[in-house]
């Protein structure tokens, strides 16, 4: 018989015995929120120390949400609302008018429903203690952390209405993310309505594909909306509002070309078409409509005031032509407005009452109202908030799309790329994303934030409630023959600080694998703690070329006394248990500069090595995880299931590795190691940004350029010249434009390297001075040379594969790349890499005497580490 003794036990019984009721919630996430919040009110909220910070925790959790899961009442909230309802500190707080407004709020919904004012009547009211003072220390922690968010200009709970207008033409990203969030707040604050729009005033880059993963985003997100709809859903309405700004002498028609145009905006000059007659605008007007050769050549401008500061007010375009077919209306249309035109009468016909946008649409600000005020619309809000800046990061989508289409990330949702769905299969939570956006609130302020600081929100989130496995790096394990241990098997803890996870089978044996990196810090005699074991005295070491290869040991379970012991993972060698084959994937960032300055290229820093895997042998229950399944591997860190082990793969016949990809923690500053115990070092250029903080991230330095032989710098400015040269008698002859854009792309490529090889921008005065290198030099140089043109080979094949070549072409290419790393393999001994620094060509081996007397040195080292520790041990004097 099994007995329940707790609320939070019987409440998952009593929701699971009933599953029609949804109080558990619906799907496998929501049900895993809901044990996070009976475990939080089980625990933290139930603290008296911890009270504190619950609350604000949960205040900051609580901002866009009426419920903690999903969209109705689950046991969840029951649980947290009694934690509440009869906890005396939080009643003083309710009641004195100081508890957190988010968390107050939902208090006071719940109670007003029915089912909690029937509770509230059968049950005794909680004494407040200590009257109704101020607690000024609980105010001012439950402020500390929470964001800042600006109370709405002229809104009324209700009938607040905001919009979401993405334009369809990519996956959202994490400054999406941002916006929806922030709107989808101040929906719930005010409990009134969000629009779902897809702005789709440019037929050439909107798709229904698009339009399709953005929603599935959105859901995602948990984001749910009231009233869906298209900008192209008002065009019929536009097009009358534009004709009627004709009539009115408030627009004009111009066919002048776009560079000049451009031109007279910059010097702020007025051309003739603006002194067109209402009749010359309205017959131009027509044939754009018609989208016929003088139609394609004009558009419509505001005629506002072209020696304005604001250049967003001189004469803004609010028509143009596009040929191309749009997704939702087909060819029905030839001119289409444009953003700055549709989205103030899109904004006021939908009853937006609050526009939020991002600060760099301010100086467009006096441009809305002017058409708002033009055409006598009802003038919505605008509130300004900051967009999301983050290091190392790119967030345009041209140049996002150049990484999936260069192949250097796998795709749209590849753990690297900065989209919702990247970021979400490399392990960052919704929850941890939700409350990173209301963490930083509806701040102006505009900041360039570390990745660092969602990662450790996210680890806040998962940390208390992902089991905890083992895994060991395949080709670094070092066998341990165990005297005196049977093989057996017993459960213990998936999280040694929440039982409710559940346990999990750890298996014993005579012969135990451990860490190469773990054995190599532990020396006959010592005493180790093995995890959920006990302790290990370690009685005989076998070393081969000073590297630990095998050891015994004999177990020492009476002795409980872990203070000062080494603590180690392992896992038991078993048939009945045998290892899951797993792979450890590890992410750096895929822009090694952490700050791009205005106009700087970015694919000068361009990580194409961002990607490492480590083979793994895995604990035996990894067989059990599903897609998403969030882990803890033990002193290694915290992984997301991305692809679950197959015993058989219906692709290959094979065994299909459980693959686990690294989740960051919100503290590491190098990719993280395959080590167990330590890490790598980091780059000169990490340090150096750990040390600074703040002050790298605000100000990151240019590092040096790398070093070369003159005679390779003078041979790249040669070449650089010769590709100047002939793009110039391309555009002389008058070539295709496919293939001068071709060869500039080319042309700047070289100059962007002899930047990145000399530290100057390349002049074709300033030729570089040849000297001779040295003999090694030179041996190194052929590697180099054969480096450098392996790189440009790949190039050329991925761009053949971009351009969809010829079947032969790309052949043809790919085979000079393979004889090109035949012959950089015969030179150097080595496969070539990505990015890796060519060896000194027929550099003499180390002689045998050097050799022993590294390994002599080595051994010294080992002895007199094994002297302190045994000092150390014998509490010898300082």
């Amino acid at each position: 018989n099994t007995s329940f003794n707790t609320n939070h036990s019987i409440c998952r019984f009593l929701a699971r015995s009933f599953p029609e009721l949804g109080i558990q919630g619906n799907t496998a996430v929501e049900k895993t929120e809901v044990d996070h919040w009976l475990l939080f009110a089980q625990g933290r909220l139930s603290c008296a120390n911890d009270f504190t910070s619950a609350v604000v925790y949960l205040d900051t959790v609580l901002g866009p949400i009426t419920y903690l899961v999903g969209h109705s009442v689950t046991i969840a909230d029951f649980a947290v609302w009694e934690c509440l309802h009869s906890n005396s500190a939080w009643q003083k707080l309710y009641t004195s008018g100081e508890a957190p407004v988010n968390v107050k709020r939902y208090y006071k919904y719940l109670c007003e429903q029915p089912v909690f004012s029937s509770i509230m009547k059968k049950t005794p009211k909680v004494e407040v203690k200590g009257g109704g003072g101020k607690d000024k220390k609980t105010e001012s922690s439950v402020k500390k952390d929470e964001g800042k968010f600006v109370d709405l200009p002229g809104a009324e709970m209700g009938k607040v209405v905001v919009r979401f207008p993405p334009e369809a033409s990519g996956f959202l990203h994490v400054g999406h993310a941002k916006a929806a969030l922030l709107n989808y707040y101040y929906r719930e604050m005010f409990k009134g309505t969000l629009i779902m729009r897809f702005d789709d005033t440019n037929p050439a880059k909107e798709s229904s594909e698009f339009e399709q993963v953005i929603l599935e985003d959105v859901a995602m997100l948990g984001i749910k909306y009231d009233k869906f709809s298209h900008t192209s859903d008002h065009f019929d309405l536009m097009l009358d509002l534009c004709t009627k700004m004709i009539k009115e002498g408030k627009a004009y028609v111009d066919n002048t070309e776009p560079e000049q145009m451009k031109k007279e905006r910059e010097e702020r000059v007025e051309n003739d078409n603006r002194k067109n007659s209402v009749e010359k605008n309205l017959k131009m007007w027509e044939e754009m409509k018609k989208g016929s050769d003088s139609g394609l050549k004009s558009c419509v401008r505001a005629k506002l005031d072209m020696q304005s500061d604001n250049g967003c007010l001189r004469d803004p375009t609010m028509y143009r032509c596009k040929n191309e077919t749009h997704v939702k209306t087909g060819n029905k249309y030839k001119a289409y407005p444009t953003y700055d035109f549709a989205c103030p009468i899109v904004d006021s016909v939908e009853g937006v009452t609050h526009a939020l946008r991002t600060t760099e649409y301010h100086d467009r600000d006096d441009q809305y109202f002017w058409f708002i005020e033009a055409l006598k619309l009802r003038k919505p809000h605008i509130y300004e908030y900051s967009r999301l800046n983050l290091q190392n990061t790119v967030l345009s989508k041209r140049k996002l799309t150049w990484f999936v289409n260069e192949g250097i990330v796998d795709g749209w949702d590849d753990p690297r790329m900065p989209t919702v769905r990247g970021v979400l299969r490399r392990g960052l939570t919704v929850e941890g994303l939700k409350q990173f956006i209301v963490a930083q609130g509806s701040s102006r302020s505009v900041v360039m934030m570390e990745w660092d600081k969602i990662w450790s929100v996210n680890k806040k989130v998962i940390d208390p409630i992902v089991p905890r496995y083992t895994a060991l790096l395949k080709d670094d394990v070092v066998p341990v023959t165990m005297k005196g241990a049977v093989e057996s098997m017993k459960q213990v803890p998936k999280h040694p600080k929440n039982g409710e996870i559940g346990d999990k089978d750890t298996w014993y044996s005579p012969l135990i694998y451990i860490e190469g990196a773990d054995a190599e810090l532990i020396s006959e005699g010592e005493m180790v703690t093995f995890v959920n074991w006990g302790n290990i005295n370690f009685t005989k070491i076998v070393k081969e070329n000073g590297k630990v290869k095998s050891m015994e040991a004999v177990l020492n379970l009476d002795n409980k006394d872990f203070k000062k012991t080494q603590k180690i993972t392992w896992l038991a060698v078993t048939d009945k248990a045998p290892f899951i084959p797993c792979v450890c994937v590890q992410y750096d960032h895929i822009i090694t500069k952490p700050i791009l300055a205005k106009g700087e290229d970015f694919k000068q820093y361009v990580n194409r090595n961002s990607k490492q895997d480590n083979v793994m042998y895995g604990d035996p229950c990894l067989k059990d995880l599903k897609k998403g399944d969030i882990i803890q591997l033990q002193r290694r860190g915290y992984y997301i299931c991305d692809q679950p082990y197959e015993s058989v793969s219906v692709f290959t016949g094979k065994c299909g590795p459980c693959v686990l990809l690294n989740i960051p923690d919100g503290h590491q500053k190098e990719m993280p190691t395959a080590g167990s115990k330590h890490k790598q070092e980091g780059s000169a250029k990490e340090k150096a940004q750990s040390k600074k903080g703040k002050a790298a991230e605000k100000s990151p330095k240019d590092e040096n350029p790398p070093s070369s032989t003159n005679l390779d710098v003078v041979d790249l400015y040669n070449r650089t010249k010769a590709q100047g040269e002939r793009v110039r008698n391309l555009k002389t002859e008058k070539a295709k434009k496919e293939l001068v854009d071709t060869e500039v792309k080319i042309l700047l490529a070289l100059k962007a390297e002899y930047k990145a090889v000399t530290g100057k921008d390349w002049k074709p005065d300033d030729p570089p001075k040849a000297t001779l290198p040295s003999a090694t030099s030179s041996v190194k140089g052929d590697a180099g040379k054969l480096n450098e043109e392996i790189a440009a080979q790949g190039n050329k094949v991925r761009d053949l594969k971009s351009a969809k070549a010829s079947k032969g072409d790309i052949d043809t290419a790919v085979k000079a790349l393979l004889a090109l790393k035949a012959e950089y393999k015969t030179a150097t001994g080595s496969d070539w890499k990505p990015g890796c620094v060519p060896p000194s060509i027929g550099a003499p081996p180390a002689s045998a005497s050097t050799g022993g007397a590294a390994a002599d040195i080595n051994n010294k080292i080992a002895a007199q580490g094994d002297k302190v520790r045994q000092l150390k041990s014998d509490k010898a004097s300082k």
